[in-house]
């Protein structure tokens, strides 16, 4: 059972000839990682600390592997397994209300209006959970939101596992064609990291970086 049902409530369909135009979350739209940042919040500083000490085995085998979705998903087992859904999803909510004014770039809240002004389908393609950035997702009116899906069990409780890849590099475009068809091409796209290089190369214009402000 994945979490896609939490991205349904920011799907809408692309009109024929509507531009669809990408932003990666992380970083892009906002100044830092929201993942980290979530669990952060929710832990607690001393919650949080502990669970950085359990986890260190974990970060011994990403410094040697580099693996960011088994990183991703240790730290989802860690700091929220086995809760329920409609918790994570009532405490996604309040994060986003905390963090809005202090967390969302200027300028790329800016771009972001300037595209729906312009009728563009927007959608938000990130390597985080959906469940967590979905909050953001609708605050924004974001036509559509891809993300790494996560994997909840029988009981509906965080299994700290994922429902399908990490959704990054070349999962980034895999995602917009099964979206959008396999010959989709961006107006626009907007990024960070080597992540984001991929769907930048679908793209005409080709935004990485290009969002500097602070709130």
């Amino acid at each position: 059972m994945s979490d896609m049902g939490s991205a349904h409530a920011v799907r809408q369909r692309v009109e024929a000839g509507q531009p669809v135009v990408a932003f990666d979350f992380d970083g892009t739209l906002t100044i830092r990682d929201s993942f980290t940042e979530f669990l952060r919040w929710r832990a607690g500083p001393g919650g949080w600390a502990l669970g950085l000490v359990k986890m260190a085995p974990a970060v011994a085998h990403y410094a040697r592997d580099r693996d960011r979705g088994r990183i991703k998903a240790a730290s989802v087992r860690e700091f929220l397994g086995g809760m329920d859904r409609q918790t994570l999803e009532s405490e996604a909510e309040r994060f986003a209300e905390a963090v809005w004014d202090q967390f969302m770039r200027p300028d790329a809240l800016d771009c972001w209006k300037a595209w729906g002004d312009k009728g563009a389908h927007r959608v938000i393609v990130t390597a985080s959970p959906v469940t967590t950035v979905a909050p953001f997702a609708k605050r924004l009116g974001a036509e559509n939101l891809l993300g790494t899906p996560l994997f909840f069990d029988a009981e509906d409780r965080v299994s700290g596992a994922f429902a399908g890849p990490n959704c990054r590099g070349p999962e980034k475009v895999r995602r917009l064609q099964a979206a959008y068809g396999a010959d989709v091409r961006l107006a626009a796209a907007y990024g960070d990291t080597s992540g984001d290089t991929e769907m930048l190369q679908i793209a005409d214009e080709k935004g990485f970086r290009v969002f500097k402000g602070r709130p």
